[in-house]
Formats: structure tokens, C-alpha cells, sequence
């Protein structure tokens, strides 16, 4: 793990058992995420972007240990946390925090703000003076561009927008040192979630925070993040700098989605490529390449064996890609 990666994700597995009859044995599993590996470096965001159901937020939460890992290593800071007791946990949960895709549903309706926003000092016994809490609360507010009066109102009393706010405000209040967002702005309206972007971003440059910024919009992710994986059936299928993917994609599932993206230049020529069919099913996924069934380029190889996550960069701007046919695609040669 190098000292300028905060978080480490080495080979991570996580699978759900699904049982059936009397005995309730297994009798088979969902393949959410499967061997995947990455790092997030100190101040950066690494964007997180597929389909729904590739496994984006059971990755997220199995980081943050909210589900255990079937297999793998979580490196946090250096440390390895993946199998250490939820007692040893407790404490670095103050690092590792948490923005949810859903506002309302992720604020408690029956708290107030200044409980939402004080309960956090209560758990890990900090602030204990009740004024210094109170001020620290009204300092969270300020700092994601809420009034002073907010502390004494409910979530419904809200905007969508504003109780993502508040869901930041809550993630900042224990100087976390990285924040996984879950798709935060998704629910938003568009020019609400410009708003929150640039308050996220403003906030990763003011308290140096890392992000895991998980989207299924790559306008948004291309928008905050420095480097960008995409995964696909719960594998990454290409993963390099912000800057690369948007420029030169290579997977065919990177070049369909991005090729989605509405243009705001009409005379931009971008080649429009449609994926065909629907995602496999997680419980039995294709062999070989996940993506084969619904590749236009898929040869004889591709149902056969897994290809390999392969970097055709540099080592200072690395960009891996899991293809068999990586090298043609990225020459443009036709296959």
C-alpha cells in the first residue's frame, strides 16, 4: 500500500448465500462483488460508476463493514480492518463516514437537526461541555450552507437538496479522513445537484477528504472525480484517471456508456454505441468475460476465460482494462 493511498481494496469478495427448503441449505449465491481491487489516494475521489445491480453500493458498504466481506482485505490508513472486532472498528468509524443516497429516508423523522447533528458527539464521548455541542452543531450547518435556525427543525421541514445537506453535515461532524457518497446527488433535481456537487468538492478541498463517489451517471462522476472504475457484474472492467476514461475509453461497456452521455455540443461527433440485452442475473453470471453475452466484439475466448485486469498506460498514469481484446480496441483496429 503506498503512503499516498488512504484506503487499500485488495482482491474483495462478497457474495449472499440464497437458501431454500425445509433445512434452509444453500442452494445458490449472489456474485455482488467478486475479486475486486483498488486504492483511493489521500485528498482524491475515485468515482464508482456501472449499472444498477453491478455492485456498486454493496461495495461501498462492505468497505465500511456495514456487510462483512466473504473474502479479501479492506487496508485503512495502513491498517488492515477486515477482520478486526467490531469493538477495535468502533474507533476508526470516525474516519470512515457515509452519505446515503436517500436523504429522508437516512435522517431519523422523529429527531431534530441538533439531535441528527449531535448524535454522533454522544456515541464517541466528544463535546461533552453542552454549549461547545451546540456551537459545534451550528458550525456544521454554516460550513454546507444552512441558516442557524435549522437546528431546531425536522427532516420533513426540508428540501431534498437540503436534507442532503444536512446527510453532509452529519458525515463532516467527526473529521472523518474519507467519505463514501452513494449515488448522493441521484435523487436530486439537476440544478440541485450542481449545488451539491460543488459544496462536496469545495469541502474535499477545504478538510483534504478523500471520496468513493458511486454513481450511475457518468456526467456526474466525470464532474468530481480524479479517477474513475467501472464495474460491470460486480468486477471492475476498467479503471484509470478521470481525464483518460472520458478521452479514451477502451472496454466496450465503458465506450457504450459514455457514448450515452447527452451532449450539450451538438455539432460534438461522439459514435453511439448501444449495449444490447439485459444485464445477466448475479446468481448465475456468465463464464469467462461477465460482459460477453452482450459484446459486439466477443470472440470464442470470451466465454471461456476471464481476461485478465491489464494495464496499457504507464506506471504514472496507469490505465487497466479487462479484455482480451484491450490492445486492439485501444488502436482501433477493428476486430
Amino acid at each position: 500500500m503506498s503512503e499516498m493511498d488512504i484506503l487499500r481494496v485488495q482482491n474483495l469478495v462478497k457474495y449472499f448465500p440464497i437458501t431454500g427448503g425445509i433445512l434452509g441449505k444453500q442452494i445458490a449465491k449472489v456474485h455482488a462483488v467478486d475479486d475486486v481491487t483498488f486504492s483511493v489516494k489521500k485528498g482524491k475521489t475515485l468515482g464508482l460508476v456501472g449499472e444498477s445491480g453491478c455492485g456498486k453500493s454493496t461495495l461501498g458498504r462492505t468497505i465500511l463493514r456495514l456487510i462483512e466481506p466473504t473474502s479479501g482485505n479492506i487496508f485503512f490508513d495502513g491498517k488492515d480492518i477486515t477482520n478486526i472486532s467490531q469493538k477495535q472498528l468502533r474507533p476508526l468509524r470516525k474516519e470512515i463516514q457515509i452519505v446515503f443516497q436517500d436523504p429522508f429516508a437516512s435522517l431519523n423523522p422523529r429527531m431534530s437537526i441538533r439531535e441528527i447533528l449531535s448524535e454522533p458527539f454522544e456515541i464517541h464521548n466528544l463535546f461533552p461541555d453542552k454549549q461547545e455541542r451546540i456551537h459545534k452543531v451550528l458550525s456544521l450547518l454554516k460550513e454546507v450552507g444552512l441558516s442557524p435556525e435549522a437546528i431546531d427543525r425536522y427532516p420533513h421541514e426540508f428540501s431534498g437538496g437540503q436534507r442532503q445537506r444536512i446527510g453532509i453535515a452529519r458525515a463532516l461532524s467527526l473529521n472523518p479522513k474519507i467519505i463514501i457518497c452513494d449515488e448522493p446527488v441521484s435523487a436530486l433535481d439537476v440544478s440541485i445537484q450542481s449545488q451539491i456537487l460543488n459544496l462536496m468538492m469545495d469541502l474535499r478541498d477545504k478538510y483534504h477528504l478523500s471520496y468513493i463517489f458511486i454513481a450511475h451517471d457518468l456526467s456526474v462522476i466525470e464532474h468530481i472525480s480524479d479517477e474513475v472504475a467501472v464495474m460491470y457484474l460486480g468486477k471492475i472492467v476498467e479503471y484509470t484517471s478521470s481525464e483518460n476514461l472520458y478521452k479514451h475509453p477502451i472496454h466496450p461497456y465503458t465506450k457504450a456508456l459514455i457514448s450515452s452521455i447527452p451532449r450539450h455540443n451538438v455539432v460534438e461527433k461522439r459514435e453511439h454505441q448501444v449495449i444490447q440485452g439485459d444485464l445477466p442475473s448475479p446468481i448465475d453470471p456468465p463464464s469467462g468475460c461477465r460482459f460477453h453475452t452482450r459484446c459486439p466484439f466477443a470472440k470464442e475466448i470470451c466465454s471461456k476465460q476471464i481476461p485478465e485486469l491489464k494495464n496499457l498506460g504507464s506506471e504514472i498514469n496507469s490505465h487497466l482494462v479487462a479484455c482480451h481484446f484491450s490492445n486492439e480496441l485501444k488502436n482501433n483496429e477493428i476486430l
